[in-house]
C-alpha cells in the first residue's frame, strides 16, 4: 500500500489483505525512521491507533521503505492497548474509590504515582511495569511507618497494586522481557530491540524479509549466491537450540540499497507496472525479460538524470535486474533459484503468514526469512497461467508447469481453493543448470562406480527401463544422467507433461532429440494432446529411443505397448513412483491397469530412495536397488521369483553391492544384451569386463576431478566428450583385438583424458 504524497503525517488505514487486517501508519515526511524499539513516541502513537483497531494482525510503517511488525509483535502491543483501556474504563484506577476510598489525604500522592504509571504505559510498558513495582515497594514500606488508622486502607491499596502488577505480568511483553530485567535501567530502550524487529520491505516490492539475524542462534555456514556480476546475495545458515529446522537467512541486493536507489526503483516500478507484457509475450519469457531489462535501464537512467543523481554502470545494471525481478518476474523466488544448493522451495497457505521453506542439499529442510505477500502470489499465479497456457481456477485447482529464466529451470506445482482452502500454495522443484551425470552421482554417493558402469552398459544394450522412487528421491535427475549415456547418433523422443528432463542441454551437446509436451493427467480438459496419444504418435516418428518423463495414468498402457514394440531396438524408459520393484508392479498392474503380460516387457527397475540419518534430521539420496524382471512367472513376480536384484544397497556400508547373480553371470537381461554382440554371446568374462571398464572410467573421472578440484570434468559437456572417446577407442580396440578388453581400452582412454585436460589447461 502507498499513501498519497499529500496524506497527513501519522494518518493510518486498515486494509484487509490475504485474510488479515493490516494497519498502515503514514511516516512519509517524518524526519526519522519509525521504530518501535527506538522511539517512545512511535510506540505511544501505535498503541493509540490499536485502541481504535483491536483486530489488526500486522503493523506497517510506510516511509521510503515499509517497516513491518508481525503478528507476534503486534499482539504484544495490542495487549497493552487493551490493558490500558481496561485500566481506564473498567478498573478506573485513577478514581478515588479505587485509590483511597477512606482517606482523602492519601489520594493526591497515590493519584500522582498511578497517573505517572498510566502516562508511561503506552510509551514504555517495561518502564511502566518497573514503576508499578517501585510504587508497590514504597507502599509496603509506608505501611510499616503509618499510624494504625491508615493500616486497612494501605493494605487495600497494596492489594490493588498487586492486582495491577498481576495484570502486567500476564502480558506477553513483560513475560518476554523478564529474562533481561536484572540488568534493566529505566528508560533504556535497548531491551525493546530484543522484542521488536521490523521486517524491512522496499516500496517497490510487497515481500517481507526479516533482515536481522535471529538472536541466540549459532551461525553454521555463510556463502554468496551469484546471479551475475551485479546480482550477488548473502546466505547465512543458522541453528537455534530449540528448533529442529535450520534457518536459511537471505540478504538479497534489493534489501541493501540506499534511499536514493530505493526511491528510483519505486518510481520506475510505478511506470513499468502500467506496461505489463501481454499473455502471448509470456510464451517467450527470455526474450520478454531481455526487452524489459533494456527498457528498465533506460527508464532508470532517465529518472536518475531528472533527479540529478549519478548512476554508475554496475549500479544501473543491478537496479535494472531488480526492477525486472519485481515487475514481470517472480521476486525473491528468483534469488532462491540462483542458489545451487537448494532443491525444493515451498510456499504454504496462508502464504502471507508463513515463511518460505527450502530444502538444502547440505542442510536439508530449512525455514527462510522470507514472507511473500498476497499481492505477490496472486501475481505469480497469473504469470504461470500465461506461461503454461493452462487453467488455474476453482474447476481446475491444480497447475503443473515450469519456469525457465536463463539457465535456471524449475518445476512449479500450484494448488488453490477449493483444494487448498486457505489460498494459493506453491511447490517449486529447482533443476540443476546443467544435467546430472553418472560421475556427479558417484561423487555425491547416490551410486557407486560399479552401478554407474552397469547402468551405462544396460543403456547401450537398448533395454526397457523404469527409474522408480518416492517424491524427491532423485529419479528424474537420474533419468537425465542416463540420457547422456545414449550414443548421440541415436534419435531420442522425450514425452513430458511438465518439462523437467534436460532436453535443451542435450540439444546443445548435439544430441538428436525432440520433446513432446502432453496434457497433465490432473487436467480435466485442455487443448493439449494426452500422454497416451503422445506415446502412440512417437511410434510413428521412426526409429527412436523413447523417454517418458513420468508414468502417472492411462499413458502406462501406451508405454508398455512401446516397450513391446521397441524391445531390442532402442532404449524405452520412464520414471514412476514406487519404493520397490514390487511397488512398481503393483502400481502399473493393479492401479494403472496394464496387463501382467505387458508388464513383463520391463527389463530393469532402478529404485531410488532417500536414506535418513538415525536422528531423522538428515537424509541422502541413494540408488537402493537395480533389479531385472525375468519372464517365466505368470501371476505374482514376488512369489514366483520374477524380481532378481543385480545390485542392492547395504545400509551399514552406505554402498550398493553386487549380488551373486551379477557376479556369477546369472543375469538373463545382460545375457540377452550379450547375445546380440559378436564375441560376447556365452562369454561372461568379456561382458563383465566391459561393465567393469565403464565403472573404472567413471571412477577415474571422479578421482581426477577431486585431485584437481575441478568439477567441470564431471559435468555433462565433458561427460559426453568422454563417452564419445570411449566408444571411438572401443571401436579401434575391437578392430585390433576382436573385443573391447579393459586392459587395452582403459590405457588409451586415460591417455586421451590426460591430453584433453592438458589442452584445456593450456588454452
Amino acid at each position: 500500500m502507498q499513501f498519497k504524497e499529500d496524506a497527513e503525517l501519522y494518518s493510518h488505514e486498515v486494509n484487509r489483505e490475504g485474510g488479515e487486517d493490516l494497519l498502515y501508519i503514514n511516516y512519509l515526511g517524518a524526519p526519522y525512521v519509525p521504530s518501535l524499539s527506538d522511539s517512545s513516541a512511535v510506540m505511544e502513537r501505535t498503541i493509540d491507533v490499536l485502541m481504535e483497531n483491536p483486530n489488526v494482525s500486522r503493523i506497517i510503517f510506510v516511509q521510503q521503505k515499509n517497516y513491518n511488525y508481525d503478528f507476534e509483535e503486534t499482539s504484544m502491543l495490542l495487549e497493552i492497548s487493551q490493558l490500558y483501556v481496561y485500566f481506564m474504563r473498567q478498573e478506573k484506577i485513577l478514581s478515588q474509590s479505587k485509590i483511597s476510598p477512606s482517606h482523602q489525604e492519601l489520594f493526591s500522592e497515590r493519584y500522582k504515582n498511578l497517573f505517572s504509571f498510566l502516562y508511561g504505559l503506552k510509551k514504555d510498558p517495561i518502564a511502566a511495569y518497573s514503576d508499578l513495582r517501585r510504587i508497590h515497594i514504597g507502599a509496603k514500606v509506608f505501611l510499616n511507618k503509618i499510624e494504625g488508622r491508615y493500616n486497612n486502607d494501605q493494605r487495600n491499596y497494596i492489594s490493588f497494586l498487586e492486582k495491577l502488577i498481576g495484570f502486567m505480568e500476564k502480558t506477553k511483553i513483560i513475560e518476554k522481557a523478564k529474562p533481561y530485567l536484572a540488568d534493566y535501567q529505566k528508560g533504556d530502550r535497548e531491551i525493546y530491540h530484543r522484542l521488536f524487529s521490523a521486517d524491512v520491505i522496499p516500496n517497490f516490492t510487497f515481500t517481507r524479509l526479516v533482515s536481522d539475524l535471529p538472536q541466540d542462534a549459532e551461525i553454521i555456514d555463510q556463502y554468496e549466491i551469484k546471479g551475475d556480476d551485479y546480482d550477488i546475495s548473502q546466505v547465512t545458515v543458522l541453528r537455534k537450540i530449540d528448533e529442529a529446522k535450520l534457518i536459511y537467512h537471505l540478504v538479497p541486493p534489493e534489501h541493501i540499497l540506499n534511499e536514493e536507489q530505493n526511491n528510483l526503483l519505486n518510481l520506475a516500478r510505478g511506470v513499468l507496472i502500467e506496461h505489463q507484457p501481454k499473455a502471448e509475450e509470456f510464451t517467450d519469457t527470455e526474450r520478454t525479460r531481455h526487452v524489459f531489462f533494456n527498457i528498465a535501464k533506460d527508464l532508470l537512467q532517465d529518472l536518475a538524470e531528472s533527479k540529478s543523481l549519478s548512476l554508475g554502470y554496475n549500479d544501473l545494471n543491478k537496479l535494472a535486474i531488480i526492477l525486472v525481478r519485481h515487475t514481470i518476474g517472480f521476486g525473491l523466488v528468483e534469488v532462491l533459484l540462483q542458489d545451487p544448493n537448494l532443491q525444493d522451495i515451498s510456499l504454504n497457505a496462508p502464504i502471507p503468514q508463513v515463511p518460505i521453506y527450502v530444502r538444502h542439499q547440505k542442510y536439508d529442510n530449512c525455514v527462510s526469512n522470507i514472507l511473500p505477500s498476497h499481492e505477490d502470489v496472486d501475481s505469480w499465479a497469473a504469470k504461470f497461467r500465461m506461461i503454461s497456457g493452462r487453467p488455474l481456477d476453482e474447476s481446475n485447482p491444480i497447475l503443473d508447469t515450469q519456469l525457465e529464466i536463463g539457465k535456471l529451470r524449475a518445476r512449479i506445482a500450484i494448488i488453490q481453493s477449493p483444494l487448498s482452502p486457505e489460498g494459493l500454495s506453491y511447490s517449486i522443484r529447482r533443476h540443476r543448470e546443467s544435467p546430472w551425470t553418472l560421475p556427479l552421482f558417484i561423487k555425491n554417493k547416490m551410486l557407486n562406480p560399479l552401478a554407474a558402469g552397469l547402468l551405462s552398459f544396460i543403456i547401450d544394450g537398448s533395454r526397457t527401463l523404469l527409474v522408480a522412487g518416492t517424491r524427491s528421491s532423485g529419479k528424474t535427475s537420474l533419468m537425465g544422467s542416463l540420457l547422456l549415456e545414449i550414443i548421440p547418433k541415436a534419435r531420442i523422443i522425450v514425452i513430458e507433461d511438465t518439462l523437467e528432463l534436460p532436453v535443451e542441454s542435450l540439444r546443445k551437446l548435439n544430441y538428436d532429440i525432440i520433446r513432446m509436451k502432453v496434457r497433465s493427467s490432473l487436467l480435466k480438459s485442455t487443448a493439449e494432446v494426452s500422454a497416451e496419444d503422445g506415446i502412440r504418435t512417437s511410434l510413428r516418428l521412426g526409429d527412436s529411443c523413447l523417454i517418458v518423463g513420468e508414468v502417472r495414468s492411462a499413458e502406462a498402457k501406451a508405454l508398455y505397448e512401446a516397450m513391446r514394440v521397441g524391445a531390442l531396438a532402442n532404449v524405452v524408459a520412464g520414471t514412476i513412483h514406487g519404493a520397490s520393484p514390487y511397488g512398481v508392479f503393483d502400481r502399473v498392474v493393479n492401479d494403472l491397469g496394464v496387463p501382467i503380460t505387458s508388464f513383463k516387457a520391463t527389463d530393469i527397475i532402478v529404485v531410488c530412495n532417500p536414506i535418513k540419518s538415525p536422528d531423522g534430521l538428515n537424509s541422502w539420496r541413494r540408488v537402493v536397488r537395480i533389479s531385472e524382471i525375468r519372464k517365466h512367472w505368470k501371476v505374482d513376480p514376488l512369489l514366483e521369483q520374477g524380481f532378481v536384484d543385480l545390485m542392492k544397497y547395504n545400509v551399514e556400508k552406505d554402498e550398493l553391492e553386487p549380488t551373486a547373480d551379477l557376479i556369477n553371470g546369472d543375469s538373463e537381461i545382460i545375457k540377452e544384451i550379450a547375445a546380440n554382440i559378436k564375441g560376447w554371446s556365452g562369454n561372461w568374462d568379456a561382458v563383465y569386463d566391459n561393465i567393469l571398464l565403464r565403472a573404472h572410467m567413471k571412477k577415474e573421472l571422479v578421482d581426477i576431478a577431486q585431485r584437481m578440484d575441478n568439477d567441470m570434468l564431471l559435468e555433462s559437456e565433458f561427460n559426453a566428450l568422454s563417452n564419445h572417446s570411449f566408444h571411438r577407442i572401443s571401436e579401434e580396440v575391437i578392430a585390433e583385438y576382436g573385443l573391447p578388453w579393459e586392459k587395452y581400452v582403459f590405457p588409451k582412454w586415460k591417455k586421451w583424458l590426460e591430453d584433453e585436460i592438458k589442452k584445456r589447461m593450456n588454452s
